[in-house]
């Protein structure tokens, strides 16, 4: 099958909402069924582009390549390709960047990443590597004709002293090359809309897309929320944990929520939405279903 792959910052820049959905490498044979079946069910809701993690301290790269070159080949799927500088020198993030080029891919997601050990080790670089997001942008830009997507962190990456010192750091990897952002999730539409004025006044006027996340397990969000840095509302801890027992009254009151912030960010001028899936498809159809039936 395969279709032409587009650039993200031309789909963009057509006006309309974006829809996309994040996918991470399996590890199993039964990860790879759970994965496909996730892709084939949210294929048809056509979305703009899907994009596949990196893993922790590079440790899917085999994996994400070949995921990355399938869903070119087997879908019409734009897809988005994660890369970070953990774990790997400058020449062989190099052979990947090259690969992926080979594959067909025309977008790139470029990030630090966390380090081997976890988000909350210390960030040590790579022998002979790079060192921040920008550099890898930048590298990005020197001979490849790629589109380039960086983070955004509505309530500052856990590692920046303050918002305002992130904000810089996202404008230094849009003037390294950056063409958009998508954030990491969060719960609260204000934090979100601080960090694009923020950002537009310091000069940087990049598409920042929000990324969602909707709550289908109590213990695995709140872990989530804990190693991201995002706040995780008391209020909605306490419906979710009255109900944590119920799986499907979880997934019920992750979708209202995500709903009701989705709505908040398109009505506030949000460029699109992006949907950390888990490979899982059915909590994401149920939001765009809310969504698209007004």
């Amino acid at each position: 099958m395969g279709t032409a792959q587009q650039r993200v910052v031309d789909l963009l820049a057509s006006g309309r909402p974006t829809w996309s959905f994040e996918f991470f490498p399996p590890r199993t044979d039964e990860g790879e069924q759970t994965l496909w079946g996730a892709i084939r069910e949210l294929e048809p809701l056509q979305p703009t582009f899907v994009d596949v993690t990196y893993g922790a301290g590079g440790s899917t790269r085999g994996r994400t390549l070949s995921v990355v070159r399938r869903i070119v080949e087997e879908t019409s799927l734009t897809v988005v390709a994660h890369l970070t500088c953990v774990a790997a020198s400058r020449e062989e993030i190099i052979a990947t960047i090259d690969e992926l080029a080979q594959a067909g891919v025309r977008n790139v997601l470029a990030l630090r990443g966390d380090p081997p050990g976890g988000p909350r080790d210390a960030w040590v670089p790579h022998d002979g590597g790079l060192a921040h997001a920008d550099e890898l942008v930048a590298l990005l830009r020197e001979r490849w004709d790629f589109c380039v997507g960086v983070a955004a962190f509505p309530e500052g990456h856990p590692e920046s002293p303050d918002v305002d010192s992130d904000v810089r750091y996202l404008v230094k990897k849009c003037e390294a090359g950056a063409d958009f952002a998508i954030t990491q999730f969060f719960f609260d539409a204000a934090d979100y809309f601080r960090l694009v004025q923020a950002t537009r006044a310091a000069g940087c006027d990049v598409p920042i897309i929000p990324g969602v996340m909707p709550v289908t397990n109590v213990g695995q969000i709140e872990r989530f929320a804990q190693l991201s840095g995002a706040a995780f509302p008391p209020d909605l801890a306490r419906r979710l944990h009255a109900v944590e027992d119920d799986a499907e009254a979880v997934r019920d009151i992750g979708v209202e929520v995500a709903t009701e912030l989705c709505r908040k960010l398109l009505a506030g001028g949000a460029p699109g939405l992006h949907f950390y899936t888990l490979n899982r498809s059915t909590a994401t159809r149920e939001i765009y279903a809310r969504l698209h039936a007004g």
